[in-house]
């Protein structure tokens, strides 16, 4: 029997049968979201399939061990083991960004931007990033998140002629309110982030340039957007979406502020890290190295911007005209459908979006008018241009038929949809 015949999803017969007698409930769970995974279309930009091998070593026995601690720093025995696969991953994560230094325990994102806070500003100090409304993230200092409550935040969006970044308003934003601290990045930017403006904006108010590339890692990683390194001293990662691994962050900086990120991730935020994820991570890193993975960070773009023309052939208008990497921002204003529903009724035809907002959006962040979409998932199954084409035919088709009330053709579309999902498996399912 070879090594694949006595697994099922990259979980051993003897574990799954295990699961199944201790909790029949969440077993039958994980297989309904399994099966969810494999027969829908996954568009949402920041969601991906890992491989089996990174789902091997995220499940793994490394999470029985407690690492409080550095490799060769640690308060608890037990560790030689555990200090040599964080270092490896360490290692790979420098080798890969071509960074000074890397700290790869972050839980996620979140806490990884939160630790950037907590080593070089203290409460009250003046930060500026980009709004929310306008694609920007809520660690960045958004009203609601602890970033806007701790800190004096300022915000800065894009231009309302071109969807871009108005770095001009950047600038004059940096000058007037003198900020510790400039984040660039977000989680709805369709374009290059232009690293290099940013810079220099930074350096004449003397702010630190923290970049934030959670969604676009792996396109960094593959040469597929061009790299913070050597413009943002301090960049911060989520290490899922384009690049592929599992949940959990990063933070990539210079050798200067390398001290400072360590106390402020541990001690400062976090306990024990997450051995387990940590080693997912270190396969991820080894697999971002690759080739395939180049060819794959290019695809994602490919796919994007294939995506987008589709759409906009069949009249939709898309946030900046288009897309430069993984993401897609449609405005449905004009469509007649608000997101929520739109997003809805795609679920029903098998066609997985979030609703979301678009810059100067007059409705509610809950039921805005756009969707976000995005290719790193379907790319990861091998479809290509000729898929995407089909793709923005399905939503075209399922837009119509919501605001039709056409329920059963939305029906069809799904049968149509997973039809072609066999066609192309999912990584490690």
């Amino acid at each position: 029997m070879g090594p694949q015949a006595a697994t099922r999803g990259c979980i051993t017969l003897p574990m799954r049968d295990e699961l199944s007698r201790t909790d029949p409930e969440i077993a039958s769970l994980l297989q309904l979201e399994q099966e969810r995974q494999r027969s829908k279309i996954r568009l949402i930009p920041s969601e991906n399939y890992v491989s089996a091998a990174v789902l091997a070593a995220s499940g793994s026995i490394l999470t029985n061990k407690y690492s409080e601690g550095y490799p060769g720093r640690r308060y608890y025995e037990g560790q030689q083991y555990i200090d040599a696969i964080e270092q490896l991953c360490i290692d790979r994560a420098k080798a890969l960004f071509g960074v000074e230094h890397a700290n790869v325990q972050p839980y996620s994102g979140s806490p990884a931007n939160l630790a950037v806070y907590l080593a070089f500003c203290q409460p009250g100090d003046t930060i500026l990033g980009l709004g929310l409304p306008h694609g920007g993230h809520l660690t960045h200092g958004w009203n609601v998140s602890i970033s806007g409550k701790y800190f004096r935040s300022v915000a800065y969006g894009v231009r309302r002629d071109t969807g871009r970044i108005d770095m001009d308003q950047v600038a004059d934003l940096a000058r007037a309110h003198r900020p510790k601290l400039i984040w660039c990045g977000g989680t709805a930017v369709p374009r290059i982030i232009d690293f290099a403006a940013f810079a220099d904006i930074a350096r004449s108010v003397g702010a630190l340039l923290v970049a934030d590339i959670a969604h676009i890692a792996g396109l960094v990683a593959g040469g597929a957007h061009p790299s913070p390194v050597g413009y943002a001293p301090v960049i911060t990662t989520t290490t899922h979406k384009t690049l592929r691994g599992p949940r959990g962050g990063m933070i990539l900086c210079t050798a200067e502020h390398a001290q400072a990120i360590d106390r402020a991730v541990f001690p400062g935020l976090q306990g024990g890290p997450h051995n387990h994820n940590i080693a997912g991570l270190a396969v991820a890193l080894r697999e971002a190295a690759g080739e395939s993975f180049r060819q794959y960070a290019h695809q994602v773009v490919r796919n994007a911007r294939a995506l987008a023309e589709a759409l906009l052939a069949r009249g939709y208008d898309l946030v900046s005209g288009g897309t430069d990497n993984h993401l897609i921002l449609i405005d449905l204003t004009r469509k007649g459908v608000t997101g929520k529903r739109a997003a809805r009724a795609l679920d029903r035809a098998g066609l997985e979006t979030n609703y979301n907002t678009v810059p100067f959006d007059p409705r509610k962040p809950f039921d805005p008018s756009g969707l976000r979409i995005g290719t790193p998932a379907v790319t990861s199954r091998g479809m290509l241009e000729p898929e995407m084409e089909l793709i923005a035919g399905w939503i075209d088709r399922a837009l119509e038929a919501e605001r039709r009330g056409d329920e059963q053709a939305l029906d069809r579309i799904g049968a149509e949809v997973r039809e072609m999902t066999v066609r192309f498996p999912a990584p490690g399912l």
